[in-house]
This record gives C-alpha cells, sequence and structure tokens, in this order.
C-alpha cells in the first residue's frame, strides 16, 4: 500500500509494513475522541482494516473510509468534518514557502463565520499536540490558601455579564454537570403494578382467559407517574444579549437529558426551536437556533407574543401539568393591557409559571416598570437568573416545588 501524500493526504513515506499510516489514524481516532467522539480501539482497527482495503486514491476516498468507520452519529459528522481538515491537511513546504514570497493583494472580503464543531475540534487536536512536548521545569510556588475562596466558588456566584471567555466556557462545562429535577405528576391513567394497591379487573380477567378460568390471580395497578412537560420562552432581545448565549447552553442540557422540553424564543416574533436544539452537539444545535431566528438581539414585544404563542401553541405543548419557564426582563414599552391579559391566559393555561428575571441580581430591584407590574400578578414564581447558583437553584426547585422566598407578591406590596 501507497504511504505517500495524495492529494493532500500528508503520510511519510515509509516501506511497507512501517506502520506510520496506522499510526497516524490512531493519534486520529485519539483527537475525535477528545472532541466528544465516542470511539474505541475497535473502531480505530476498522478504519486500518478500510483504508487497506481501499487504498490512498484520493483524499474523498479516504475520507470516506475514515468517515465509515468513526462516525455513528449524524450530529457527530461537522466534528468528524473538521478535525479531518485540520489533521491531514498538506505540509508541502515548498508550496508553503512559494506562498509566502509571492505578493499576496490584501483581503478584504468578510471574515467567515466558524462552523460548527470547530473549536472543539481544534481544541482537541491542539490538545493532544501540546501532551507530546517535553515538561518544562518550573520552579514549585507554594501559596497559603487557607484564607483564599475557591475558584469554582467565585465563579459560581459571578454574573454572566461579567464573565470572560474563558470563565463562560468554564461556566458551560458546570452546566453539563447539573443534576435534573426528578419531579414527576401523576396522571389520569393507570400503569401494572406489584403492589396490592388497586385491582385492575381487566387485566385479572385476561390472565385468567389463559388458564381457561381454571385460576384466578387478581391484577393489580396503580396511577401513572410521568416528568411534566417544560415549556420555556426565552427572551433575545438586545436587553438580554448579555444572558442569551449561556441561557442556550442551559436550555440545550435540559433538551438533551429530559424528555418533552419545548424551547421558544421571541424578541419581536415567536421563534420554536426545539427541534433545533434537540441536535446532540450544542455548537450546531446553537447554530441552527441562529440561523432560525430573524430578529436576535432586537427589539422586544412581549404581549404580541405570548398572544401568538397562546393562540397556535398552548393546546399543543402545554398539558399533562405542564411547567413554564419565562426568561426575560419585563421591559415592555407599548401594550401593556395586552400584555397583563395575554399572561393571565398563560398562567391559568400551565400547572406553574416561573418567571426568570436577570434585573433581580440588583439588591434594590423594586417593580416599577410597567410591563414588570403587569405580569407580576399571574406568575407563581419570581426568581434570579444571572448566575451559575441561581440556575442551580432553579434546578432544584423544579422538584422542590414552590418556594416563598421567591412569592411575586412581595414586589407588589401584598401578603
Amino acid at each position: 500500500m501507497e504511504t505517500g501524500a495524495q492529494d493532500g493526504i500528508v503520510v511519510a513515506p515509509s516501506p511497507p509494513g512501517d506502520g506510520r499510516l496506522a499510526d497516524n489514524i490512531v493519534l486520529f481516532g485519539r483527537a475525535l475522541r477528545k472532541a466528544g467522539l465516542k470511539i474505541g480501539p475497535g473502531a480505530i482497527a476498522d478504519a486500518i482494516e478500510a483504508v487497506e482495503a481501499i487504498g490512498i486514491g484520493s483524499r474523498e476516498e479516504f475520507h470516506a473510509a475514515l468517515c465509515s468507520a468513526f462516525v455513528k452519529r449524524h450530529e457527530d459528522l461537522a466534528v468528524f468534518d473538521e478535525a479531518f481538515r485540520l489533521f491531514w491537511r498538506s505540509r508541502d513546504l515548498v508550496a508553503k514557502m512559494i506562498a509566502m514570497m509571492s505578493p499576496v493583494a490584501p483581503d478584504h472580503r468578510e471574515k467567515e463565520k466558524p462552523k460548527p464543531g470547530e473549536s472543539r475540534a481544534s481544541d482537541a487536536l491542539l490538545n493532544d499536540r501540546g501532551d507530546r512536548r517535553p515538561p518544562r521545569e518550573t520552579p514549585d510556588i507554594e501559596i497559603d490558601a487557607r484564607f483564599t475562596s475557591s475558584g469554582s466558588e467565585l465563579l459560581r456566584h459571578l454574573d454572566f455579564a461579567q464573565m470572560s471567555a474563558a470563565e463562560i466556557a468554564y461556566a458551560r462545562k458546570e452546566l453539563e454537570k447539573l443534576q435534573l429535577p426528578l419531579d414527576r405528576v401523576r396522571t389520569r391513567r393507570f400503569t401494572p403494578s406489584l403492589m396490592p394497591a388497586k385491582v385492575d379487573p381487566r387485566a385479572t380477567m385476561r390472565s385468567a382467559l389463559r388458564t381457561g378460568g381454571a385460576l384466578i390471580l387478581p391484577r393489580f395497578r396503580r396511577p401513572k407517574e410521568i416528568q411534566p412537560p417544560l415549556v420555556v420562552l426565552a427572551d433575545i432581545s438586545g436587553s438580554m444579549s448579555q444572558y442569551t448565549r449561556i441561557f442556550l447552553h442551559f436550555l440545550h442540557v435540559l433538551t438533551e437529558r429530559r424528555r418533552r422540553v419545548h424551547t421558544f424564543l421571541f424578541g419581536t416574533r415567536l421563534t420554536n426551536v426545539t427541534r433545533a436544539m434537540r441536535h446532540k452537539d450544542p455548537d450546531q444545535a446553537l447554530d441552527e437556533c441562529a440561523a432560525a431566528v430573524r430578529d436576535w438581539s432586537g427589539g422586544t414585544r412581549i404581549g404580541e407574543t405570548l398572544k401568538e404563542f397562546n393562540l397556535i401553541w398552548a393546546r399543543r405543548v402545554l398539558g399533562q401539568g405542564a411547567i413554564v419557564l419565562l426568561i426575560t426582563d419585563g421591559l415592555e414599552r407599548e401594550g401593556v393591557e395586552l400584555l397583563a391579559q395575554e399572561m393571565d391566559r398563560l398562567h391559568r393555561s400551565c400547572r406553574r409559571l416561573i418567571w426568570l428575571n436577570p434585573l433581580l441580581r440588583f439588591d434594590g430591584f423594586e417593580a416599577r416598570a410597567r410591563g414588570v407590574k403587569a405580569m407580576l400578578p399571574h406568575v407563581d414564581e419570581f426568581r434570579p437568573v444571572h448566575n451559575l447558583l441561581s440556575l442551580a437553584d432553579l434546578v432544584s426547585a423544579l422538584t422542590a416545588g414552590r418556594a416563598d422566598a421567591y412569592d411575586p407578591r412581595r414586589f407588589l406590596g401584598k401578603k
């Protein structure tokens, strides 16, 4: 089998049986595993056998052979393509030197938007390359940390709007570690039970028919419990732009680990992004959400969007004790009467309505805005949502039930 560079595939020339190409495929498989793909030793062995079977004819054939062995899920294809482009790129030094010495006109074209999975693939390859560097001797520095706070604890209280890029990346990893709620509601349907709770006549007679009525053993049933649907209405207007990205990561974690999560984004119009959020890869999911929404970081029309939701989507998603999470700052200037009317209708249609407002991060917050005054009487809980700690409290509250500390009546002067 030829192991030279063909059509941009770089493999150092070596005699047959040297295994240089196989080593490169092994390294490529490790990089894909670091990027999030589920790859084991068997997949790497299959990839080597596939390349040996078809030979290296072209870059497209080589890509197809590795893709058939490594990609098991559709959502991993974007990460694989980007990792393949970075790992198997051409290293022709002569061509690079000619390109460097040749005059190049300045490029005034708009920079291409990063592809989904590009950051994960590049980080995996760079980290894998950095692991093979020789360790650098550094002096040992002893720090007395007895009177200092943990860095992770400080980040849990840090506002999302004040986080740097590295801190936001850390916050995304922490969101994936959240323990999702185990809240369940009792339905009208029944399920078989081994405990003698309530006799199931139909199941009992069906069991007796199998023996011709010679043996009648009672069968039991109990009320069926399910997780209620979770409906999220998230504001993506300009005033919420500092929190939108991290909120979408939180919603992606909920959608991935919990069934029947419906996500709607609104600014001046309502957009259903439930299908986009079900994508396994978070970068691809957020990229599809951005492509579906046309009014990103624009104005706000809360009353009109809630009216559209109540008219078109309420009967479809608000059933079986649904919980609604409304994420907005409530800064509505027009149509306050319509806003109050639609909020009341939404409140009556769901089992529990929780309003998440990042403005509650201020200690001196008061319900002075007209939109806030119109919305508060129609919510069950009024919670802050500006850091990791508030999101963790929200997840716990979905299981624990209503908390008096977040009663909205305390902002309306009622007890």
